[in-house]
């Protein structure tokens, strides 16, 4: 199990941070993206998982800059509070407060960013803008950051998501055409979770090992990557 801590980014902003520690040495680093429901179990879950998995991991509390303390349900109430948490954010934020928690779990070695829904999106962006080994989209609309990926990016989506239909998946391809696109068929969005009722057992545990084997792949060996913009 993990806990919390305080991180501070680049512009002085301090935040806390979900950190769980691997039961041995380090495989490498992963820092974990938040929905638009904050930090919650689900979230903390999911970070638990992969440090049992033998990665330093770590969920950064972005909605800190909002307010402190943020975990939401899935209601329709709830998802409404959380767009407005979201839309509230500027990028370049979203950015300082990754930067940090990279800065934080860098001694683990290479690094990876795995990111759900509005999260995926931010790996999406931290792979073409931070300096990271490689990155995993779970339902993310991944859009121009100025640039491509400077690492390898996984994409999970749902063949019945209503968020992002295929046509949308169609035109991330395009904007990335050496990603690596899976699509599960009869999955909606927010899959993965099983605290949603769009939860598919199946379709998670398959994504789940695919991210595995790619971390697995992507995380091993000294050499790092090249340098990318500060934040």
């Amino acid at each position: 199990m993990g806990e919390f801590t305080t991180l501070m980014a680049r512009d002085g902003h301090q935040f806390q941070a979900y950190l769980a520690a691997p039961p041995a040495k380090a495989r490498g680093g992963v820092v974990v993206i938040q929905e638009i429901f904050g930090v919650n179990a689900h979230i903390r879950a999911v970070t638990d998982g992969f440090a049992a998995d033998g990665y330093t991991a770590i969920a950064p509390c972005m909605f800190d800059r909002i307010r402190r303390g943020i975990e939401l349900g899935y209601s329709a109430a709830e998802v409404d509070e959380g767009r407005g948490y979201m839309q509230e954010l500027k990028p370049e934020q979203t950015l300082k407060d990754l930067a940090a928690a990279i800065a934080v779990i860098k001694h683990a070695g290479r690094l990876a960013t795995v990111g759900y829904c509005w999260g995926g999106a931010q790996s999406y962006r931290a792979a073409c803008l931070l300096p990271i080994d490689c990155a995993v989209v779970y339902y993310g609309k991944a859009q121009d950051a100025g640039g491509p990926p400077r690492c390898p990016v996984l994409y999970h989506f749902g063949s019945e998501d209503k968020s992002i239909p295929l046509a949308d998946v169609a035109r991330m391809r395009a904007l990335h055409p050496n990603g690596i696109f899976h699509i599960y068929e009869g999955a909606g969005h927010g899959f993965n979770c099983d605290l949603r009722p769009s939860y598919d057992a199946a379709a998670a545990a398959l994504a789940r090992r695919r991210t595995l084997e790619f971390l697995e792949q992507h995380l091993r060996g000294d050499d790092r990557p090249g340098q990318a913009a500060a934040f």
